[in-house]
């Protein structure tokens, strides 16, 4: 076990929100931060010690970066696998590239999971628009074309509702006839997920499983505790999860979303990150995700996991509804998180706000 103790640097990779909230619990363990990211500023650059411009292809760039950082974690998925390497080379990265590298293609993704023995929605592969026809037949209809990379927040997807040429046509057209999966319908009546962190020794600790609601592709709200039907297929859930981050000798917080169905719990996308699903954990948690992450990673003992409150309310603030910040503040058990972008745009995440409930 490698620990690096406070008074280092950890570098960030992205600048967004959850570098922000990292860099933060960075600073409160004694850590500085140093972001990298292709922007010249970011929600996280109001609070990292350090921020370095360059491009995710740019090796100069990113040596000097490595140089002068102790350790190097990431905030987001789509980080590519040439820099992880090139960052892994110069130093420790965690999580590992592997886990990057299975997170960035959901057909990898769902095969590493169903072999671990974990429940995917039926599913094919579509790499051109023949395939297509073949994957609708194999699946059936209706289902969901998603790219194999970089989606997220509902986008790279197109829904087909009937498997005529039309919709088809439409279908390849809306992802950009890029490489794809077709995922069949499953029938779930909740959306979940479950959150990890597991120390460099191999400790694992879990949050409780969020019950999720999404709105046009997006996390709308986080509530823990999650419902009867929830819990009852949150120990299943965990077991799955568990193996993923055994498989991977993951190092840090991963997150696996599922779908609640009739048998059993449904896997259906990770992150290998910090995750929206639990922002929940700033105010809710005795140990927030982003603090027990910048721990796993430093190899630090992890934090308890346990929560403060009976129940916890998380709800993003999407485009102008962070506008409300003034009437949100009024609310006693409101805790706000504002992340510092200046344009409010439709879809966007402005923020978030956390209420304790049942104290």
């Amino acid at each position: 076990m490698t620990v690096t103790p406070p008074g280092a640097t950890i570098g960030i990779v992205g600048g967004g929100q959850l570098g922000r909230m990292l860099a933060v619990a960075a600073a409160q363990l004694g850590y500085r931060t140093h972001v990298f990211a292709p922007e010249e500023s970011g929600p996280a650059s109001d609070v990292a010690s350090t921020w370095t411009r360059g491009a995710y292809d740019d090796q100069t760039a990113l040596q000097a970066f490595a140089a002068a950082v102790d350790i190097v974690t990431y905030e987001f998925e789509n980080v590519p696998g040439a820099t992880a390497d090139l960052l892994a080379a110069s130093g420790h990265v965690r999580p590992s590239g592997r886990a990057l590298a299975i997170a960035q293609d959901r057909l990898l993704e769902k095969g590493f999971v169903a072999e671990l023995g974990g429940t995917t929605a039926p599913y094919a592969p579509v790499s051109t628009r023949d395939e297509l026809d073949r994957a609708v037949a194999e699946v059936g209809a209706p289902a969901i074309l998603k790219t194999a990379r970089f989606g997220y927040d509902g986008k790279g997807q197109s829904r087909i509702m009937r498997a005529d040429s039309a919709a088809l046509d439409a279908a390849w057209a809306d992802i950009g006839g890029q490489p794809a999966v077709l995922e069949g319908f499953v029938r779930f009546e909740h959306e979940f997920s479950l959150i990890l962190v597991r120390g460099q020794a191999g400790e694992i600790r879990f949050w409780d499983a969020p019950l999720n609601v999404h709105e046009a592709g997006i996390l709308a709200t986080s509530t823990v505790p999650a419902n009867d039907a929830v819990l009852a297929q949150a120990e299943a859930a965990r077991a799955i999860a568990a193996q993923v981050a055994e498989a991977l000798d993951y190092v840090g917080v991963l997150t696996l979303e599922f779908f609640c169905g009739e048998a059993g719990p449904i896997f259906n996308e990770m992150a290998p990150r910090v995750h929206n699903s639990g922002h929940w954990t700033i105010e809710g948690a005795v140990t927030s995700q982003f603090e027990n992450h910048i721990r796993a990673i430093c190899g630090l003992p992890l934090g308890s996991t346990a929560r403060t409150a009976p129940g916890v309310v998380m709800e993003n603030l999407i485009g102008e509804a962070a506008s409300n910040w003034s009437g949100i503040l009024a609310d006693d058990r409101a805790h706000l998180h504002l992340y510092g972008k200046h344009e409010a745009r439709p879809g966007r995440k402005m923020g978030h706000v956390t209420r304790l409930t049942g104290q």
